[in-house]
């Protein structure tokens, strides 16, 4: 394995480029191939790769992850961001290096390239978002059937118009500009259960979460606790940072479950349409951590009048550190070219 390793020296740090591998001995050897110096913008992935190519082969996307995520980080430190009472300042800083690259470097790629960067996303998104509820088509399958239009042999076809009304939804909402309301989150639901659920807006009945502790909000206060949650919506879109923002909603809405059905996949998809219109990237939640996702969701039940109302993050704080990870995660992973 290839990586860069750091080392501090007082303010300054030094990088260099490592080899890691295990001899027949089974015993790990570590070995420097060569030092880069101390400035992020001089070391060239291209230059190096040219020089260590069989070394480097395996491991180009995580270094060029490394390598992009840290100087956008330096950039970020550099502003001297003000402390929150959302994220740590550790926190403060990756996000804005990931806003950073968002608003500089991704408008520059070549628009066909964007598309296609946001095509890998979705697929990605759609496949995590469907699977947390259930779906059982898998990636491989996802980007055929969304590329390809090559239907995946024994799906369901709820699974199948799970992830193409997933497709067609986000990318209706790319660019979109719209007041969120009651009517727009109604719509997104209604096209997200397009030929899956024919329930269409606010639930009118009372729901029971199986194996959830948390209680959806009676059916005679969905639209009273809706009409609340718009409102702290439109009262706070302009003055907290955008990513706490997002959360905040995406979790009381989750605890009002509005709809009959969909309720996670129009939360997770409205969650991603506020930080695009903050002009902030989207991000995907892995299937693969389904359950801690929705333990620390139930966690913040707890706190949650408190929080949304006085800012008291003491049960929002596990919720939001697993948030502020994935979303780093999703960016430098999947939006990097």
């Amino acid at each position: 394995m290839v990586y860069i390793h750091v080392k501090k020296v007082g303010a300054k740090k030094y990088y260099t480029l490592r080899v890691s591998y295990r001899d027949k001995q089974g015993r790990i050897i570590t070995k420097d191939l060569e030092n880069l110096g101390d400035d992020l913008r001089l070391i060239k992935l291209d230059t190096l790769e040219k020089k260590y190519k069989k070394e480097i082969r395996k491991s180009h996307k995580a270094l060029q992850n490394f390598l992009q995520s840290n100087y956008y980080l330096e950039k970020a430190k550099k502003k001297k961001l003000k402390k929150s009472e959302f994220f740590s300042q550790e926190e403060v800083e990756e996000i804005e290096a990931v806003k950073i690259h968002f608003r500089e470097k991704f408008p520059t790629l070549d628009p066909l390239t964007r598309q296609e960067v946001y095509g890998s996303f979705l697929i990605k998104f759609a496949v995590s978002s469907s699977a947390i509820e259930g779906n059982t088509i898998n990636l491989a399958q996802a980007s055929k059937l969304l590329t390809e239009n090559i239907l995946p042999k024994n799906k369901t076809l709820r699974e199948v118009y799970d992830l193409q009304n997933t497709q067609k939804v986000f990318f209706s909402l790319l660019g979109r500009k719209t007041s969120l309301r009651h009517e727009t989150i109604q719509e997104i639901h209604d096209q997200l259960l397009e030929n899956i659920d024919a329930r269409k807006g606010y639930r009118g009945h009372d729901i029971h979460i199986l194996g959830q502790p948390f209680k959806p909000s009676p059916a005679r206060y969905v639209k009273a606790d809706m009409d609340l949650l718009l409102r702290w919506y439109e009262q706070n879109k302009d003055r907290i940072h955008p990513l706490a923002l997002a959360i905040f909603f995406h979790h009381k809405f989750e605890n009002i479950h509005p709809f009959s059905d969909g309720n996670g996949r129009t939360g997770r998809m409205i969650l991603n349409w506020i930080l695009l219109t903050h002009h902030y990237p989207a991000m995907i939640i892995p299937q693969t951590l389904r359950e801690t996702y929705l333990r620390l969701m139930n966690e913040a039940d707890q706190g949650l009048e408190k929080s949304l109302l006085s800012r008291e993050m003491k049960h929002y704080q596990p919720l939001f550190r697993f948030m502020v990870t994935e979303f780093k995660k999703t960016y430098w992973n999947t939006f990097l070219v």
